[in-house]
């Protein structure tokens, strides 16, 4: 099994542009030690992670899996 985000789909586009809306929303000035960062670094990481799961799709990869194989055929 593997997670994918279909190039030059719409889910490619929604994944990047929640991401970048989440990146800018991320809230740095108030960094003041070493466990504000850490704390802030986790959430950015689970985050990500989230927000990479809502939009990429679960694939289960075989043997006999093509690599020309598409949602178009």
């Amino acid at each position: 099994m593997k997670q994918v985000l279909t190039k030059n789909s719409e889910e490619e586009d929604h994944f990047i542009k929640e991401l970048i809306n989440f990146i800018k929303n991320l809230k740095t000035d108030s960094i003041l030690d070493s466990n504000t960062f850490k704390g802030i670094v986790n959430s950015f990481t689970t985050n990500v992670d989230n927000i990479w799961h809502k939009h990429s799709r679960k694939v289960n990869i075989t043997k006999h899996s093509k690599a020309w194989w598409n949602d178009n055929f």
